[in-house]
């Protein structure tokens, strides 16, 4: 089990410790946390990590084809996952719709310079 991290602090379990993420909870953490990666940016896992920052200077009708190659790239590894569908809007907000183990699972993020 990961540490839960909420807007990029570890989240108190009030008793001085933290709490962790399980299950889709822990998939969503990482899966968030893969994205938020530029990808090739740690030489020991060149793979790990996304090309979203790249959107930024992509041709704006290109950039919702991008997104998705990007995500799915992003979260080839990860056993179970399927990517469903990727939805980037016009004000950078990117929605990534899951399938893991028979759940649907849901997760948006904000792509700077999208």
């Amino acid at each position: 089990m990961e540490l839960m991290v909420r807007d990029g602090d570890y989240v108190s379990d009030g008793r001085g410790s933290f709490r962790r993420a399980e299950g889709s909870a822990e998939l969503l953490q990482r899966v968030l946390w893969k994205l938020s990666i530029r990808r090739g940016c740690f030489p020991p896992l060149p793979g790990l990590g996304s090309q979203l920052y790249r959107l930024a200077g992509a041709q704006p009708a290109r950039r919702g084809a991008l997104a998705r190659q990007y995500v799915t790239e992003a979260l080839a590894e990860e056993e179970s996952l399927l990517v469903d569908d990727v939805i980037l809007s016009g004000t950078g907000t990117l929605q990534v719709r899951l399938t893991w183990r028979g759940e649907t699972l849901r997760l948006d993020m904000d792509v700077q310079g999208a």
